[in-house]
C-alpha cells in the first residue's frame, strides 16, 4: 500500500470523526483524557488543550445519584459497555444533559487499555418533554405541524393511537391511515417492541432506543426513538419522536471499513471528488467521476496542478472558493464554470473544505456536473415567460414589463400604448382547414408583427388569436401619443390583412384593434389590458377590420353590462321574473293569451325585456328563466282547464333560439307538461323566423315531435326575416304573426299592406292560421279584417297585464272584448298596474275563480 493512499484513508478516518456530530472522548485505563473531537469542545466548551490530560470529573454536576460513578466504572472496567444517560456541567457552569455509551478497548494482549466514549446532547429533548407538557392543545398543535416524525402509542393495546404528517410522510401511508394500526406495522425488532410501551412507566421516565423500523415500501431503516409519557384527553400515551439514524449509521460503519470497501466508495461515486494541495493546486488523489468528468487519464492528473491542466475557466474562481473555505471552513452549493480536457466548457456545483494530510493543508472539492440542470432550466425560463407556438413573449411576461417601473428617469414620463390585436373569424379558419393550419397562421401572423417594431417594442402572444403590443417611448403629450399609436395600429391593420400562404391553400384575414394609451401613473397592468380589451371589442361591434381607442364611456358600459348579469343572475334567485298576458281575440272574442316576461328590479321597478333578453341569451341565463316561462305558463293552462270558460284559452309561449337548439328540449317540455299537467293542445310554441333558417332538418325532426305531443307553433315576427317558402312549407306549423312594423304602417305604405296581404294569403294558401301583432287603432283593425285576417293581439283591446287584470277580462259577456276606453290611436288605454309586488306574488301562481 503507498504512502499516499494510507494518508488519504487515514484523513478520511480522521474527518470523519471531526465531522461527526456526536462527542468522542478516548481517555486511559486510569481515565484520563487522551483525545476529544470537536464536538465535545463544542458541547462542554472546553477546548482540546484543556481537556486532553484531564479527568471527565471536571464536568461533573454534581445532580447524579452517590453511587453513579462507582456502578458506571465497575461496569466498564469489567469489559462491558456502559451505556446511559446523566446530566454534565459545561465549563462556563451551565448544565447539560446527554446520551452517553462508554465502551472498553482491549490492547492485543487482551488487556483494557482505554476507553472511548461518544457523548450526544439530548437537552434540547429533555426540554422538549417539558414543553409537551406545558398545555395539551399547545402539544397538538407541535403535533400536528412539525416536520419531525411523531408518534403517539397506548401502552396498553401496542396501537398507534394517532400520526402526525410528517409520520405519514415518512412511513409512506396516507395521511391518518396509521392511526388504530398495531405498532409491528411499522416496529421491524418485535422482541425489543416492549423497550418503551411498558404500561404504568411513571410520567417523570424517558427513554432513548433505538429501532429498525419498516416503511410502507417494505424498505427497513434505522431509528432513534426519543420516548415520553404524555397524558392526552385523561389518558396516558407513550409520545414518540422518531429520528432516521440510517445515514448516520452507515458513516459510522463506514469508518470501521476495510481499505478496499473505502476505495469503492470513493471510485465509484458519481460526483467528482479531488484532493489536491491548497497553494499550489496539485493534485494528491481524483476519483473515477473526476476522469471520467474532465476527460483527463489519471497518470495525467496526479502531481499536476489544476492550473497547469487548465481546469478552470476563470482561476479566480479557486481563489474565490479558498477565500470563503478559510472564513466558513467549507462551503457548499458554488456554482462554477470548469473545461473539459477537449476545452468543451461545462457549469459545476462544488463543496468544498480544507483539510491535513500529513500536515499539509489540502483542499477536498466534490463537483456535480450540472450542464443538463442548466439547459433544463433555461428551457423552463423560456416556457414560464414565452408561449411555445409563436416564440413571442406571452402574457405573463407582458404583466412583468407593464407592472415594471421605467428604468430611465429621463424617459419616465413618456407615454406608453397597449394594442390588443384580435384575429377576426379565427374560429371559423380553425374549424373549416383544421386546428393546424391555424396553429400555422398564428406563427405567420406572430413573424409579421416582430418585423413591424422597434426593438423597445414588445410584441406577446395573449393566447388563442389574440396578439398585445406594447408600445414605449411615445410622446408625452397625450393627443401626440394617440396620433402616434394609432398610425401604428392602421399599418398593423394593412400587415395583417395581406395574404397568407397556408401549404397549398392562400387565405386572408382581418384583424380588429384595440389601443389604449397610459403614462407612468398607470397602478395596475391588469387595467391597461382590460382598457384595450374593451376597446378591441368595440373594434369587432362596428365591423371588425378596424381601430378603436379606448375612452371611458367604453369602460361605463363593460361595467354596467356587468352589473346588468350580476343582477339577472341574482334575479333568478330571488325570483323577480313575472309573466304579463296580453290578450289574443279572434273576431272581437278572447281566445288566449301571449304570455310576456317582466323583471320587477328591487330598486329599478319593471324592466321591459328589451334591456335584458339579448343578454340574457348571451350569457345563458336565458336557460333557466325560460324554463321557468314555461312551466309557470304550463301551471296557468292546467289551472284554466277546469273552468268552461277558459278550457279552450291557448297561451303562447316565445321560446329563444338557445332553449330550443338545447339537445333535451323536447324531453324538457315533455316534462315539464307531465309535472304540471298542462293540456299539451292548449300551449302555442312562438319561434322567431331566424331560428328556422339553420339546421332545418333538425328543427324540423323537434317540431315534429313535439307536434305528436299536441303543442302547436307560431311564427313570430313573420316577414322581417328570411323566410323561403321552400322550407316552409316542410314546417309543422300552425299560425303566422303578422309583425307589428307591418300593421303599424300599413294605411300609410303600399309596401306594408303588400305585405301583409301576402303573409294571409299564404296563410290560407297552407293551411296556417294567421294572426296580426301591434293593432292599435280601430282602422287598422278594419283594413286587416279585409284583407281577411281577424285574429288580432295589440293596445287596441289590452296591453300585456298581470294576471288578475287579465283574469277579469273574462267576464266579459260572451267574452267579447272591446276596444280600450279613451284609446287615441296610441297606448293611452292602457295604464302601469300598480301593487307590482302583490301582482307578481300572484303572476302564474293565482286560480281562476
Amino acid at each position: 500500500m503507498d504512502l499516499a493512499l494510507e494518508n488519504v484513508e487515514r484523513f478520511a478516518l480522521n474527518e470523519a470523526i471531526d465531522q461527526a456530530a456526536d462527542g468522542i472522548v478516548i481517555t486511559d485505563a486510569g481515565g484520563n483524557i487522551t483525545f476529544v473531537n470537536p464536538a465535545f469542545t463544542s458541547m462542554t466548551g472546553y477546548s482540546i488543550t484543556e481537556a486532553v490530560g484531564n479527568s471527565p470529573r471536571v464536568l461533573n454536576s454534581g445532580r447524579q445519584p452517590a453511587d453513579f460513578y462507582k456502578e458506571l466504572w465497575s461496569t466498564i472496567r469489567s469489559g462491558k459497555i456502559w451505556q446511559g444517560r446523566l446530566v454534565n456541567r459545561r465549563k462556563d457552569g451551565s448544565f447539560f444533559n446527554e446520551e452517553m455509551r462508554i465502551a472498553p478497548v482491549r490492547d492485543s494482549h487482551g488487556s483494557i487499555s482505554s476507553f472511548i466514549a461518544i457523548k450526544r446532547d439530548i437537552t434540547d429533548q429533555i426540554r422538549a418533554k417539558s414543553a409537551l407538557e406545558e398545555s395539551e392543545s399547545r402539544f397538538c398543535r407541535l403535533f400536528e405541524s412539525s416536520g419531525a416524525v411523531m408518534l403517539l402509542i397506548d401502552p396498553s393495546s401496542k396501537s398507534i393511537v394517532k400520526a402526525n404528517h410528517a409520520a405519514h410522510t415518512y412511513y409512506g401511508y396516507g395521511n391518518g391511515w396509521l392511526s388504530g394500526q398495531p405498532l409491528s406495522l411499522i416496529n421491524n425488532d418485535h422482541e425489543t417492541e416492549t423497550a418503551f410501551v411498558i404500561p404504568g412507566f411513571s410520567v417523570d421516565e424517558c427513554q432513548f432506543v433505538s429501532f429498525v423500523h419498516r416503511l410502507a415500501s417494505g424498505e427497513k431503516r434505522d431509528v432513534e426513538v426519543y420516548s415520553a409519557p404524555v397524558e392526552v384527553q385523561q389518558k396516558l400515551l407513550a409520545f414518540h419522536i422518531v429520528h432516521d439514524v440510517t445515514e448516520r449509521k452507515r458513516a459510522q460503519e463506514g469508518l470501521r471499513r476495510s481499505e478496499q470497501r473505502y476505495r469503492i466508495a470513493f471510485q465509484t461515486s458519481l460526483d467528482a471528488i479531488t484532493i489536491c494541495h491548497l497553494y499550489n493546486g496539485c493534485y494528491v488523489d481524483v476519483n473515477n467521476a473526476f476522469v471520467q468528468i474532465m476527460g483527463f487519464g489519471r497518470e495525467e492528473v496526479i502531481g499536476t496542478s489544476s492550473l497547469e491542466l487548465g481546469v478552470w475557466v476563470d482561476y479566480r474562481d479557486r481563489l474565490s472558493l479558498i477565500e470563503i473555505v478559510k472564513a466558513q471552513t467549507n462551503c457548499r452549493d458554488v456554482e462554477v464554470q470548469f473545461k473539459r480536457k477537449n476545452g468543451e466548457v461545462f457549469w459545476a456545483v462544488v463543496a468544498a473544505s480544507i483539510v491535513e494530510l500529513d500536515g499539509v493543508p489540502c483542499l477536498l472539492m466534490v463537483l456535480r456536473d450540472i450542464s443538463n440542470a442548466k439547459v433544463a432550466e433555461r428551457e423552463i425560463q423560456r416556457l414560464a415567460f414565452f408561449d411555445a407556438l409563436t416564440d413571442l413573449p406571452n402574457r405573463r411576461m407582458l404583466l412583468d414589463l407593464l407592472s415594471k417601473p421605467r428604468s430611465s428617469s429621463t424617459r419616465k414620463w413618456r407615454s406608453r400604448a397597449l394594442l390588443f390585436v384580435d384575429i377576426d373569424n379565427f374560429k371559423t379558419l380553425n374549424d373549416t382547414l383544421g386546428h393546424h393550419i391555424g396553429d400555422l397562421l398564428l406563427q405567420k401572423i406572430a413573424a409579421r408583427l416582430k418585423g413591424c417594431f422597434r426593438e423597445a417594442d414588445t410584441v406577446a402572444h395573449q393566447g388563442g388569436d389574440v396578439f398585445v403590443v406594447l408600445l414605449e417611448d411615445l410622446s408625452e403629450n397625450p393627443d401626440d401619443a394617440r396620433a402616434q399609436a394609432k398610425v401604428v395600429a392602421d399599418k398593423l391593420v394593412v400587415t395583417v390583412g395581406q395574404p397568407y400562404h397556408l401549404g397549398s391553400q392562400e387565405c386572408r384575414i382581418t384583424a380588429s384593434i384595440g389601443v389604449t394609451v397610459f403614462g407612468s401613473d398607470l397602478e395596475n397592468a391588469q387595467d391597461a389590458l382590460q382598457q384595450a380589451d374593451i376597446a378591441m371589442h368595440q373594434a369587432k361591434a362596428t365591423g371588425r377590420n378596424c381601430v378603436q381607442f379606448f375612452v371611458p364611456e367604453l369602460q361605463t358600459a363593460v361595467n354596467a353590462r356587468a352589473s346588468l348579469e350580476k343582477d339577472l343572475r341574482s334575479a333568478i334567485i330571488e325570483e323577480q321574473f313575472l309573466l304579463y298576458y296580453q290578450p289574443q281575440l279572434d273576431r272581437g272574442v278572447l281566445i288566449g293569451a301571449e304570455a310576456l316576461l317582466r323583471w320587477n328590479h328591487p330598486s329599478r321597478g319593471l324592466v321591459a325585456p328589451n334591456e335584458f333578453i339579448p343578454l340574457a341569451e348571451e350569457t345563458g341565463i336565458i336557460l333557466p328563466l325560460g324554463k321557468w316561462v314555461l312551466e309557470t305558463a304550463c301551471r296557468l293552462v292546467a289551472s284554466w282547464a277546469h273552468h268552461d270558460n277558459t278550457s279552450e284559452f291557448t297561451i303562447a309561449v316565445n321560446i329563444s333560439a338557445r332553449q330550443f337548439q338545447q339537445p333535451d328540449f323536447v324531453e324538457q317540455v315533455q316534462a315539464t307538461m307531465k309535472s304540471t299537467g298542462a293540456n299539451p293542445k292548449n300551449l302555442k310554441l312562438e319561434l322567431t323566423e331566424s331560428m328556422l333558417v339553420n339546421n332545418v332538418d333538425d328543427v324540423i325532426r323537434r317540431m315534429t315531435d313535439l307536434k305528436r305531443l299536441g303543442l302547436r307553433f307560431s311564427v313570430d315576427d313573420f316577414g322581417t326575416g328570411y323566410s323561403s317558402l321552400s322550407y316552409l312549407k316542410r314546417l309543422p306549423l300552425d299560425q303566422l304573426k303578422i309583425d307589428r312594423s307591418f300593421v303599424r304602417d300599413i294605411l300609410k305604405d303600399v309596401g306594408s299592406g303588400a305585405i301583409a296581404q301576402s303573409i294571409i294569403s299564404l296563410s290560407k294558401a297552407m293551411g296556417f292560421s294567421v294572426i296580426a301583432e301591434g293593432v292599435e287603432t280601430e282602422e287598422q283593425r278594419k283594413f286587416l279584417a279585409q284583407l281577411g285576417c281577424h285574429s288580432f293581439q295589440g293596445f287596441l283591446f289590452r296591453g300585456p297585464l298581470p294576471l288578475e287584470e287579465f283574469q277579469s277580462l273574462l267576464h266579459a259577456p260572451g267574452g267579447r272584448i272591446r276596444s280600450s276606453p279613451g284609446h287615441k290611436g296610441s297606448r293611452a288605454g292602457w295604464k302601469p298596474p300598480l301593487q307590482k309586488k302583490a301582482r307578481w306574488a300572484a303572476a302564474g301562481r293565482a286560480p281562476v275563480n
